[in-house]
């Protein structure tokens, strides 16, 4: 069983940057994938990025590329969601997702099993 837990959500106003976290324990795999996605009132859940185990490499949706940045720290606990020059079409529930992989250059955006329960990034005009 794997645990995610996310923080770091809040209110920004215009053009701002928030830091989200995923911290993650549990039995994990030799080789996985974490996963950002986000949904907002009235969508569907949609992918925002994804980093391997060893941080190497890294997949990210085109809505956000370019403003977002995952990344993770040495210990590989936990993973970051850097978000800068943000809209208010980025506000949503953030949730961080885990994926066993064969190897560590598979970053997919989708089939993640074990998921955080959310934190709510709210960006005002």
């Amino acid at each position: 069983q794997v645990h995610l837990v996310e923080s770091g959500g809040g209110l920004v106003q215009g053009v701002g940057s928030l830091r989200l976290s995923c911290t993650v324990s549990g039995r994990t795999d030799i080789t996985y994938a974490v996963a950002w996605f986000r949904q907002a009132p009235g969508n569907e859940r949609e992918f925002v990025g994804a980093i391997s185990m060893s941080g190497t490499n890294t997949n990210y949706a085109d809505s956000v590329k370019g403003r977002f940045t995952i990344s993770r720290d040495n210990a590989k606990t936990t993973i970051y969601l850097q978000m800068n020059s943000l809209k208010p079409e980025d506000t949503a529930i953030y949730y961080c997702a885990y994926k066993r992989t064969l190897t560590d250059t598979y970053v997919p955006a989708s089939g993640y099993a074990y998921w955080g329960q959310g934190t709510q990034a709210t960006v005002s005009s």
